[in-house]
C-alpha cells in the first residue's frame, strides 16, 4: 500500500501509553490515575450545567478554570495558562522555549518525542546510581526539563535543588512538570516572581481525579505565559472545552477535598512500600502516587505477566537502567491488598 506519511512522520516514534485493558474485575495500576473520584463540586457544576451554552465558543484563556487558578497559586491571571491536558502544554512549552534542550536520561518518555516531533537538539545527563538528579551537571544553553516528583523513579528534588538549577541556567528556560507533586514534593510555585526563567506545569489528573477530563496549566512569569499562548494560537485558539472549564474551576477550588485525598493515596502508598520491601523487592523513595520497585531475584516481565494473568495491571518500561523495575499506581486499601496477596504467593512460590 502506498505510504502518505511525510517524511518527518515516518521519522517519528510515538510516546506509548499505558494499556487500556477492558473487562470486569480488573485492576488498573498502570497509568497513575487518581484512585477516588473527584470533589462532590464537580459533580454538582455538572448537574448545573445548562447545555444551551454550548452553542457558544468557550473562552479561549480557559474562563473561571484560569480564574480559580489565580485564586488559589495567589498569582494574577497573566501569570496563568490552561490548556488540554499537561502533554499539549508542554508540548507548547518544547515548541516556544527550546531550541535545544537537556533532561535525564530517566524521565518522561515523552520529552524526546517532542525534541523530535520539533526538531530540537536534546542531551540526556545520567542520573546517578541511586536514580537522584545530578543537580550540578544540569546545564543546559538552550532550556532544561525536569519531572518533579520524577516520573517513573518518584523520587524528588527539593526547593533549594530547583533554585541551583535555576541560577546555573539563568539564560533560558527551565520547566518543572509538577504531575505528581500533590504527593509529597514541594511545588516550584512559590519561586516565580524571583525568576523570570521558570516555568511550572501541572496537571488536575492525578491530583483531582479528573485525567478524563484533560485540563492542565502553567504558571510564570507573564512574559513566558505570553509564549505559550502565541504558540497555542498557531494551533487550536480554543483548547478547553466550556464543560471543562466549570468542571476544573470546581475541582480546583474544594481544596480540602484534593488534599484529603492526596493525604489517603500518600498513607497507602507508604504502607504498600513497607510491605513490597518485606516481600524482598527494593523500593525507591516516592513523592507521587506511585511506587518505583525491583526485585534482585525475579524479573520484572515475569512479575507484570503474572499480575495480568491475575488481572493486575502494573507499568513495565522496556528501556536501559530500569527494564527490572515495575511502575505500580496506588490505588485504593482494597486494590493494593489484592496486589500484594498475589505478589506475596508470588515470591513465595518462585523461593
Amino acid at each position: 500500500m502506498q505510504n502518505y506519511l511525510s517524511r518527518r512522520a515516518c521519522a517519528i516514534t510515538p510516546y506509548t501509553a499505558g494499556a487500556q485493558p477492558a473487562g470486569d474485575g480488573i485492576i488498573k495500576l498502570n497509568t497513575n490515575e487518581n484512585a477516588y473520584p473527584p470533589s462532590q463540586k464537580v459533580f454538582e457544576a455538572l448537574r448545573d450545567f445548562d447545555a444551551s451554552r454550548l452553542r457558544l465558543y468557550p473562552r479561549p484563556d480557559g474562563g473561571i478554570m484560569r480564574a480559580a487558578l489565580a485564586e488559589i497559586s495567589g498569582l494574577e491571571e497573566p501569570y496563568v495558562f490552561c490548556g488540554n491536558g499537561s502533554d499539549e502544554v508542554l508540548g507548547f512549552a518544547f515548541y516556544a522555549f527550546f531550541d535545544e534542550v537537556v533532561f535525564p536520561d530517566v524521565t518522561y518518555s515523552f520529552y524526546p518525542v517532542w525534541a523530535a516531533l520539533f526538531g530540537i537538539s536534546y542531551k540526556q545527563v545520567p542520573l546517578q546510581d541511586d536514580f537522584t538528579m545530578p543537580v550540578g551537571k544540569l546545564c543546559g544553553c538552550g532550556g532544561i526539563v525536569l519531572a518533579n516528583p520524577n516520573a517513573p523513579t518518584g523520587i524528588a528534588l527539593s526547593l533549594h535543588d530547583i533554585e541551583r538549577i535555576l541560577q546555573q541556567n539563568s539564560g533560558c528556560v527551565v520547566i518543572v512538570d509538577e504531575a505528581y507533586a500533590a504527593f509529597g514534593a514541594q511545588s516550584a510555585a512559590p519561586l516565580i516572581h524571583n525568576y523570570p526563567n521558570l516555568l511550572v506545569v501541572s496537571t488536575l489528573s492525578k491530583s483531582h481525579g479528573l485525567a478524563g477530563l484533560r485540563v492542565a496549566y502553567a504558571l510564570g512569569q507573564p512574559h513566558l505565559i505570553s509564549g505559550l499562548t502565541r504558540i497555542k494560537d498557531s494551533f487550536n485558539s480554543y483548547p478547553l472545552d466550556t464543560v471543562a472549564q466549570i468542571a476544573a474551576a470546581a475541582a480546583l477550588r474544594d481544596t480540602a477535598y484534593s488534599a484529603q485525598t492526596a493525604q489517603k493515596i500518600i498513607a497507602t502508598r507508604e504502607n504498600t512500600a513497607r510491605r513490597i520491601s518485606a516481600l524482598g523487592f527494593k523500593v525507591l523513595p516516592s513523592k507521587a502516587n506511585f511506587v518505583f520497585a525491583t526485585h534482585p531475584r525475579l524479573r520484572a516481565p515475569a512479575i507484570k505477566a503474572h499480575l495480568e494473568d491475575n488481572k493486575i495491571y502494573v507499568r513495565h518500561f522496556n528501556a536501559p537502567r530500569i527494564s527490572d523495575y515495575l511502575r505500580i499506581t496506588i490505588g485504593t486499601d482494597a486494590q493494593m491488598e489484592a496486589l500484594l496477596d498475589v505478589l506475596s504467593a508470588y515470591c513465595t512460590h518462585q523461593g
